[in-house]
């Protein structure tokens, strides 16, 4: 029988870099990373159009610019809350079928939805059509996004070489900040080179029909994958209910795995290539367990990273290429953060980096928040603080796809870390820009963002100082 991709005792992660290892964990790192990729930059795009996609789609006569950006949040908020819903389809489908030919349905879907954005008549051309059809294609968006994640992490860890599990699941997120930043980019070159007119007028619908030459370039590369080795051994082994080790989240297949293993990552595997069959409950567990764990980086990675642009704009009367550099700074610091934190997770363990991420984000998220809003303040210094924000949410973003594949057995893996995922966004990463722009205009305290990144992240440390410390050295469950 085929052994286990990772040993009982994983070697340390080498130099941070693109990572080594054979062809085929190349290309599975590239064909998961892509679909990343489009997913955030057609966010990271709707977040900083947030404004001209309200003042499009949500503005009939009479309605005033805030009634209409709530609606636009309400819209992000909702499709997220689909996400759970994808991730459960797809994640079922992924975890039965096999991750391969899922991935290629979930790319399929979010370019299509992403494409038609860009060709959708506004609310002055179908009247109340417009902000239903935007909606429904959002919710499109949300059902391929929920399976997008657990696919893609699930991908990238299964392929992994011992002892580079962090690192290569690291690229998840680093593809979420190029597409963010990828986004983010675009919306801020048109605004250099066209008008607020020529940006509300049309404009704005260019980085959305980019998404199908990116979309058919990932097509292409995830028909060449193949699938991923304990999927394959998990399909050609009969279900072991009683194989050891057997619970998500440190189970141990007996009755016992989730009170053994609620504040641990599972022990190692006795007998690789056997299947385990976790329960329901226990599954469900971890779920629960691993969006907590998730709960500060979905709320202050769309705080500082999505939200940013329109609440300068709104609350701070920032203009909208100020607002733009600010998201870019910040999403930068980002990306600049998730390799090394990843690579540094499979050296000293996944708890230690993420715990310093969310304890930073708590502390430091009102002394942000203030220099931001002080008039008085250096522009560099305002830079360089939201950079910084960026890069600790980054702390956390690195070893997480990590720290949730190896919380799931394989047969329950694509499922389990997908609707972990997508429930920490859909309640705190999808609502934040709803909450926090409608806290403001009912309260007009402009430290909203600080409380809520503060309160976040400070459950999701406590909820991460659960994890066990060896965890990263330990061998993916079948």
């Amino acid at each position: 029988m085929t052994t286990s991709v990772h040993g009982p005792a994983e070697e340390a992660a080498g130099p941070q870099g693109p990572p080594a290892g054979p062809p085929r964990s190349r290309r599975a790192l590239v064909a998961g990373s892509v679909g990343n990729f489009i997913e955030w930059y057609e966010f990271g795009v709707y977040g900083c159009f947030a404004t001209v996609i309200a003042a499009t789609f949500f503005t009939p006569a009479g309605d005033g610019e805030a009634e209409a950006l709530v609606r636009t949040y309400a819209s992000f908020a909702l499709a997220f809350f689909f996400r759970p819903v994808g991730a459960a389809l797809f994640g079922r489908l992924g975890d039965r079928a096999g991750r391969r030919p899922t991935l290629i349905l979930v790319v399929l879907l979010m370019t299509a939805a992403t494409t038609l954005i860009g060709l959708l008549p506004s609310y002055a051309v179908i009247g109340a059509a417009a902000p239903w059809l935007l909606t429904l294609l959002r919710i499109v968006q949300g059902l391929s996004a929920g399976g997008e994640f657990g696919g893609a992490v699930s991908l990238m860890t299964e392929f992994a070489p011992p002892g580079r599990r962090g690192l290569y699941g690291a690229w998840q997120s680093f593809t979420v900040a190029l597409g963010l930043l990828g986004g983010v980019g675009a919306a801020a070159g048109l605004a250099t080179v066209l008008s607020e007119a020529q940006l509300a007028a049309w404009g704005w619908r260019v980085p959305f029909l980019l998404a199908l030459p990116m979309g058919l370039g990932a097509l292409w590369l995830r028909l060449r994958l193949e699938e991923s080795p304990s999927f394959r051994r998990g399909s050609a082994v009969p279900d072991d209910a009683g194989a050891p080790g057997g619970g998500p989240d440190g189970g141990r297949g007996d009755g016992r795995g989730a009170a053994a293993g609620a504040a641990a990552d599972g022990p190692a595997v006795p007998g690789a290539g056997r299947v385990v069959r976790a329960s329901a409950g226990e599954t469900v567990r971890a779920i629960v367990l691993g969006a907590g764990r998730l709960m500060g980086w979905s709320a202050a990675g769309y705080t500082f990273l999505v939200v940013l642009p329109s609440y300068l704009q709104s609350v701070l009367d920032a203009s909208f290429r100020q607002a733009l550099t600010a998201s870019v700074l910040a999403n930068a610091g980002f990306a600049a953060a998730i390799l090394p934190a990843g690579a540094l997770s499979d050296r000293v363990g996944r708890r230690a980096v993420m715990v310093t991420g969310a304890v930073v984000a708590a502390v430091t998220a009102f002394p942000l928040l203030d220099l931001v809003q002080d008039p008085a303040a250096p522009t560099a210094a305002k830079g360089l603080a939201v950079c910084a924000a960026g890069a600790v949410v980054g702390l956390m973003a690195g070893p997480g796809p990590a720290m949730l594949a190896e919380m799931f057995p394989t047969g329950v893996r694509y499922t389990g870390l997908g609707l972990a995922y997508a429930l920490s966004n859909a309640v705190f990463a999808g609502c934040a820009g709803l909450v926090i722009t409608y806290a403001i205009e009912r309260t007009g305290e402009a430290d909203i963002p600080a409380y809520y990144v503060a309160v976040t992240c400070a459950a999701s440390a406590l909820a991460l100082a659960g994890l066990r410390g060896d965890g990263h050295r330990r061998a993916l469950r079948d």
